[in-house]
């Protein structure tokens, strides 16, 4: 793997770029230390995705936003070596103390532990590789001790979804006839699969069709469904949810956000229709700050554009090009305290950038991870 290398940008400064080994850091382009002593105040993850052989890099957000490699962690699997175009595919349980990785080479699922942040062992364990219960895994969705894959499929073999239990130690165990199949049995190009906020409906985003599927799960961690609502904007691709248990979903082709509530039976109802942010294909979504306000990575001009987000879900574009990014924007997450880091995955450059959200969710660039393998994907920060 290539020697990681780290930039600091500070507002209306000079830039220093250092290039150091996997174990160091960069410092500020003030001049002013960084007690690295401190312990780290989050962590990010992605995957290699590597046809021969995937793997986690991980990195720990240490004293003011610093990016940390903290090791390179073999699934035991392996990728595609090509993009998965998804969302989703590195996923972190609610506590945060489980990673879950898709294999999609080898159509599995890998599991880690979240060890401690105070340096004193390896930052994650690995547990467990288990089948996706389907072809090409694409992205992962998990809610208290259910954990659901989406298989894309291929061009012969149909897509599905497929439950798990996440029992003690980190062990998957498979759902038995808990697979469901996607709004037909044609290629639809998934992207990303996630419960709501309560944990009782599953939504699933499809591409090719534009339509959202949508399962309600009972106590017992099964699907019924899919029920499938054509989506407001072209081309649904990455989704979160926002105030008021809203869901919010990028459109890619009509470069926008949709917002939607959602029915205790699954049914969706358009709140705002797809509002578009004058850029070139909003890919992927996140929200900050409570659910207040959502973030569109545009993916083909390499731009972030801010959204508010109402009481009720409702929204508001606030500005069209609140950053720029890199090249050719994969994926995006939020993590360190209070959520006050937007990391994003530059594909086209290799490299994860950091932001450091301020009030009005404003965004001012910090450090950034150069020097990824071509092949790496998705993107999961706490």
């Amino acid at each position: 793997m290539a020697p990681t290398r780290m930039l600091w940008v500070l507002p209306i400064a000079a830039v220093l770029l250092i290039v150091v080994s996997s174990g160091a850091v960069g410092h500020p382009a003030s001049g002013a230390a960084v007690d690295f002593s401190i312990p780290a105040q989050g962590a990010a993850f992605t995957m290699t995705n590597s046809p021969t052989g995937n793997a986690v890099l991980a990195y720990e957000i240490g004293p003011a936003g610093s990016l940390v490699p903290a090791g390179v962690f073999s699934t035991h699997g392996v990728g595609t070596g090509v993009s998965l175009a998804d969302s989703g595919s590195v996923v972190l349980s609610a506590d945060h103390h489980w990673l879950f990785v898709v294999d999609a080479g080898s159509n599995d699922v890998s599991v880690f532990h979240v060890n401690s942040l105070a340096g004193a062992g390896p930052l994650l364990t690995f547990t467990q590789r288990i089948s996706s219960h389907g072809v090409l895994p694409v992205s992962i969705a998990v809610s208290g001790p259910f954990v659901y894959v989406l298989n894309a499929g291929t061009s012969v073999t149909p897509g599905n979804i497929f439950g798990f239990f996440l029992g003690d130690h980190g062990l998957l165990l498979p759902l038995p006839r808990s697979s469901r199949p996607l709004s037909t049995s044609a290629s639809t190009a998934p992207a990303q699969i996630s419960f709501n906020p309560a944990g009782d409906v599953l939504v699933v985003t499809e591409k090719n069709t534009s339509v959202l599927d949508t399962y309600v799960v009972d106590g017992q961690g099964y699907a019924t469904g899919p029920t499938v609502t054509a989506s407001n904007g072209a081309t649904p691709y990455g989704f979160t949810f926002g105030r008021g248990g809203s869901l919010i979903v990028s459109d890619a082709a009509a470069s926008a956000l949709t917002s939607y509530t959602i029915g205790s039976t699954g049914t969706l109802t358009v709140k705002t229709p797809a509002l578009s942010d004058g850029q070139a294909a909003a890919c992927w979504v996140a929200t900050v700050d409570g659910g207040k306000f959502a973030f569109a990575d545009n993916a083909h001009n390499n731009t972030i554009s801010t959204y508010r987000v109402g009481p009720a879900g409702g929204l508001t574009l606030l500005v069209p090009v609140t950053a720029t990014t890199g090249a050719a924007d994969t994926d995006m997450a939020v993590g360190g305290p209070s959520g006050q880091y937007l990391l994003v995955y530059d594909a086209g450059a290799g490299e994860i950038q950091e932001f450091t959200v301020g009030p009005g969710a404003t965004l001012a660039l910090g450090f950034a991870v150069f020097g990824l393998p071509a092949t790496a994907e998705g993107l999961a920060a706490f």
